[in-house]
């Protein structure tokens, strides 16, 4: 095997000047292992996706199960296949009534744009609106509604008629009008630093939608998946949105996404045109027994039921006065210090001494921990003793 730097510095593209660089060569439970054998414990979780652990023995065998039987074998939406009806039967008794029907595709990004076209097609109508800070991709139409404009300006134009709002601020809820197809935004701001809405700031958002006709699409693709301590973090706040998008953690490793609505609102793509949005490996059935076996697992081994509490114990460990702020929900965490600069030295400290943290796009002051909800105690007591003191040499 071949961990050449050299090589995955001149023949991969680069998504940045300065990337990790750890070498992986296997993964399992909450570690990462060198070709060395140093140990890492993944306080990331991959960025959000190994909310179950790295290759929870259920997920490989449901892997393996579907590998002795087919891989794709035909474009989404034509053929008949087992383990996507599965998917789709079990995310259809876990969701609100109106969310009854689910679409697969291949990333969260593409779950967004997709869900954007379905709600510009069944409203006729072309205003979107999002957020300051959001985060929902980086393809164009993803990147349209993303808050960051430093990261958008190298790309314009964009999709046009899209207006921003600030998060959180019900004074600016009435520039949702009857002209907006839809409002999309993240349950919980996740890139922005893991911002947090009160509940009723989230249902005077629905009531709004309600009044003017506007879909909700509420993008879980970070925050989702018992992520926040239930299954989808929505739960929490009161709502249903009329579109959901989830990703990262639904696959249990594999890329999968999906976005979900009513039946009624999905014919909207299959005709007048048809194939209003067309994938080929949406629903790949290698990916879809993965996301099933990941559903089964959070639900057979209680994990939602220890996730808040795993959340207090970490926030406890991590008290230090440098910390100037905490925002957590669940097993998902932002702590912030004085400057980025602080922020980068406890990350490299961090990983120097096994322990892999990380920082947000849009929100590099704060330290960003999201381990996977499997992890355990002591697990969570040794990886906090290392992150304490990173932050005591920063």
């Amino acid at each position: 095997m071949d961990f050449s730097q050299e090589i995955f510095l001149s023949h991969l593209a680069q998504t940045s000047p300065y990337p990790f660089l750890i070498p992986v060569e296997k993964a399992e439970g909450v570690f990462l292992y060198s070709p060395d054998g140093t140990k890492y414990f993944d306080f990331i979780s991959g960025i959000g996706v190994s909310n179950i652990g790295h290759r929870h023995p259920k997920v490989i065998q449901a892997i393996s199960n579907q590998l002795d039987k087919h891989l794709h074998v035909m474009v989404y939406g034509e053929y008949v296949q087992a383990t996507p009806n599965l998917l789709a039967k079990k995310l259809s008794g876990l969701l609100p009534p109106s969310l009854n029907c689910t679409y697969f595709v291949n990333s969260g990004t593409e779950a967004n744009e997709a869900a954007l076209k379905l709600a510009k097609r069944v409203t006729g109508r072309t205003e979107i609106i999002s957020f300051n800070k959001s985060y929902h991709g980086s393809t164009h139409g993803s990147m349209s509604v993303s808050g960051n404009e430093i990261k958008k300006n190298a790309f314009r134009p964009l999709l046009p008629d899209v207006k921003f709002i600030e998060f959180n601020n019900e004074l600016e809820i009435e520039n949702i009008s009857h002209r907006t197809a839809c409002v999309i935004m993240e349950t919980v701001q996740g890139d922005a630093g893991v911002r947090i809405p009160a509940k009723r700031y989230l249902q005077s958002i629905r009531s709004r939608c309600d009044e003017t006709g506007t879909l909700l699409i509420v993008d879980e693709i970070q925050c989702g998946m018992g992520r926040t301590g239930t299954l989808f973090a929505f739960e929490q706040f009161g709502i249903a949105p009329d579109i959901l998008t989830i990703g990262k953690a639904f696959g249990g490793g594999l890329p999968i996404a999906a976005f979900i609505s009513s039946q009624e609102k999905m014919k909207a793509l299959s005709h007048d045109p048809m194939l209003g949005h067309i994938t080929t490996f949406g629903g790949n059935p290698v990916c879809c027994a993965s996301a099933l076996a990941t559903l089964q697992v959070i639900e057979d081994e209680k994990i939602l039921e220890q996730v808040e509490a795993k959340g207090r114990l970490i926030e406890g460990l991590l008290l230090h006065p440098k910390v100037k702020e905490v925002r957590r929900i669940g097993l998902m965490f932002a702590f912030d210090f004085d400057s980025a600069d602080r922020v980068n030295r406890i990350v490299q400290y961090c990983k120097e001494n096994g322990v892999i943290g990380y920082w947000f796009l849009s929100n590099p002051h704060s330290f960003r921990i999201a381990p996977p909800l499997t992890i355990s105690n002591e697990e969570i007591r040794e990886a906090c003793a290392v992150i304490l003191r990173a932050i005591e040499n920063s």
